[in-house]
């Protein structure tokens, strides 16, 4: 594989992995912009709105019908949070050139398809389509409200919301109910045409064509793009500590039947200059996979949990623990976490923990490598935070990390919140 990054346009960067491993090649087209609760929700209804119709094609089943003639290429929405930017836009994926009759150039065609999507929405006196827009909000209004069906996730998610008040980072990628339930054609119009204006694009190709033919297609199409002279102002406020000297704890009650427990962590000093390869070993030593210390000592040793694992959100300087509790081992379970952690900063732990530590995260960054979605997700992060390496080079990254680099990582690390969900008392 070889990848390429070239400013194409003001403000917009075009990645290109060149390789002819998959037989389905992808393209996606991302507008960056500040994670806000006022326009979280605007932001993620774009994308759906855009998916309804364009100028030359006016409704999903006149899109359904050139993706069928594109050998089934598909294209779809998307909408992601990475750290306190928010991205969202098109999605496709594609029958590679290399594997359809010599002389097919579909890359041009989805390339025309992607961006006319983008640029030339069917609208009516210059808006959006009334109907377009309030039935994707309708779906985007049950998305929102659906949330709280899945447990674990609506725990974590509170745990940012209370951990991150004061923070962008507290904002869900899809917004609010209160917000998205006032959203009208008109300003949603408006949002979109200074979106398009204002906001960085990151584009991602990947597939066996060069990427100067990729470039050509793509300054082709989106000739009508309007940029902004201003420098984007984007990017994560990352704290290095808990917001107190002692971790805040909130609770909440539901009527559910398991507890779950989630606590934040500010990953600290590591932050200052992330060594990322680093930073994923300590998580898969302490609680992100079946052999780390959380899973083996909290779960399977003690049978204090049903599930136990961590997680690092390295946008945000953020280490998350999720776990679920019967209600009555509440503080068992916490003060075991917590000792768990107490015994990485140490360096209590094996060779052998350490090495399938490294294992597990050398072979999840190599799995990236057999999916186009996959490093078409792990590109954006690179252009947001770095590290500027491929997926097989961090692999060799992790290889190399020691015990004193994950336990240094640990020393440095303070818990800022603690979210309890729990069933209601008289249920109880």
């Amino acid at each position: 594989m070889r990848a390429s990054t070239e400013l194409i346009l003001p403000n917009v960067v075009l990645t290109c992995l060149t390789t002819d491993k998959f037989k389905t090649g992808c393209l996606s087209v991302n507008l960056l912009t500040p994670l806000d609760r006022e326009t979280a929700s605007l932001n993620a209804l774009i994308p759906a709105v855009l998916c309804r119709g364009t100028a030359t094609l006016p409704d999903m089943a006149a899109i359904s019908a050139k993706l069928d003639s594109l050998y089934g290429a598909r294209i779809r929405p998307l909408v992601r949070k990475k750290g306190e930017v928010q991205a969202i836009g098109l999605y496709a994926d594609f029958a590679d050139e290399a594997f359809l009759p010599a002389g097919t150039n579909i890359l041009e065609e989805m390339v025309a398809l992607v961006s006319e999507m983008l640029l030339l929405p069917r609208t009516h006196g210059g808006l959006f389509l009334r109907e377009y827009v309030e039935s994707e909000r309708e779906k985007l209004l049950e998305q929102i409200r659906g949330r709280i069906n899945e447990k674990r996730s609506y725990s974590v998610r509170r745990l940012y919301e209370l951990m991150c008040s004061m923070e962008d980072y507290a904002t869900d990628k899809l917004g609010s109910e209160t917000a998205a339930e006032s959203i009208t054609p008109h300003e949603l119009t408006r949002h979109y045409q200074q979106l398009l204006a204002d906001a960085p694009v990151e584009i991602f190709y990947c597939g066996s064509v060069e990427p100067a033919r990729v470039k050509a297609a793509f300054l082709t199409a989106l000739a009508a793009l309007p940029r902004s002279d201003e420098e984007p102002d984007i990017g994560t406020d990352i704290r290095m500590n808990a917001l107190e000297a002692e971790p805040r704890y909130f609770e909440e009650e539901l009527q559910v039947t398991q507890g779950k427990l989630a606590i934040g962590f500010r990953l600290g000093e590591c932050m200052l200059e992330p060594d990322t390869a680093a930073i994923k070993v300590f998580n898969a030593l302490y609680g992100g996979s079946v052999t780390s210390k959380l899973f083996m000592n909290v779960r399977e040793k003690l049978s204090l949990c049903y599930f136990a694992s961590s997680w690092a959100d390295l946008h945000k300087g953020i280490l998350t623990v999720s776990s679920g509790i019967e209600f009555d081992k509440y503080d068992a379970a916490l003060a075991e976490i917590f000792a768990q952690l107490e015994a990485v900063k140490n360096g209590e732990f094996t060779v052998e923990e350490l090495e399938a530590a490294k294992r597990s995260v050398a072979g999840d960054y190599r799995i990236v490598s057999d999916s186009a979605s996959a490093l078409e997700n792990f590109y954006l992060d690179q252009a947001l935070i770095g590290p500027d390496c491929a997926p097989d080079e961090l692999a060799a990254l992790a290889g190399e990390v020691t015990a004193e680099d994950v336990s240094a990582i640990a020393r440095g690390i303070e818990c800022d919140a603690i979210y309890f969900l729990r069933g209601r008392k008289e249920d109880e």
